[in-house]
């Protein structure tokens, strides 16, 4: 709950100074394109699900069409942390990470355009595309013997021990030794606009996400792996448009 207050208390911060600065350009809501930056929060992430990127363009009065790019990083509801001797954390019995890379084209319906200087617009939207998705090794620091520590991914038949676990890899460690996998993906969502200027726009939306792929993602040691993800996310959204 303290990560979401901190990003709602960024964006509110932002919209706040865009209200100060650009109040010549209140009132004017004809556009026909917008570019929306977003930070996600869905029930298969951690703190920040995720990044946005949308481009979006007027067809008529009601409508829109987008694309977009939302990278994430996928994880499995079972996940756990815990403490070492030295103070860090590290998740127990995760393999691999899942970074997940999301194109998708789709389209907005708006529902109740708000009045000017006031209000809030409401809108349907959907989307589907393909993904991509980055499996990388989840590498930890683990105590051989008194005098020797090792660094390498998890595995649960050599690392039987979680008190010997000094620690998760460095950041992006085994990115290298990444294997991928294909698949798509859709979600349906609502989206709220809050902007009340013609050059910018704070926005939220809220939705459903499914995600599949063509093999099993091993994200875990010693459970059912999946292969289709699905989850509730939101997406706080800032930007601009002409």
């Amino acid at each position: 709950m303290k990560g979401i207050k901190s990003i709602l208390t960024v964006f509110l911060t932002l919209n706040a100074f865009w209200l100060y600065a650009q109040r010549e350009d209140a009132g004017n809501y004809d556009y026909d394109t917008e570019i929306l930056f977003g930070v996600n929060k869905n029930t298969n992430g951690g703190l920040i699900g995720g990044f946005s990127f949308k481009y979006g363009s007027r067809i008529d009065d009601s409508q829109f069409q987008f694309f977009g790019l939302d990278l994430a990083n996928v994880k499995d509801p079972r996940e756990v942390r815990y403490n070492t001797v030295l103070g860090s954390s590290y998740i127990f019995g995760k393999t691999n990470y899942l970074y997940a890379v999301r194109p998708y084209y789709g389209r907005e319906l708006i529902l109740f355009k708000k009045a000017p200087q006031q209000g809030v617009q409401v809108s349907l939207l959907g989307a589907v595309g393909p993904s991509i998705g980055i499996i990388a090794p989840y590498i930890i620091q683990y105590q051989v013997s008194r005098l020797e520590t090792v660094r390498e991914q998890f595995n649960p038949e050599v690392h039987q021990s979680r008190f010997n676990v000094l620690g998760p890899g460095r950041v992006f460690e085994g990115l290298g030794n990444s294997d991928i996998a294909f698949g798509g993906n859709a979600k349906a969502a609502v989206y709220f606009e809050f902007g009340v200027f013609r050059s910018n726009v704070t926005g939220l939306e809220l939705g459903y996400q499914l995600e599949g792929f063509t093999k099993e993602i091993p994200l875990m040691a010693a459970t059912d792996n999946k292969q289709i993800f699905q989850s509730v996310y939101f997406t706080f959204f800032y930007g601009f448009r002409k």
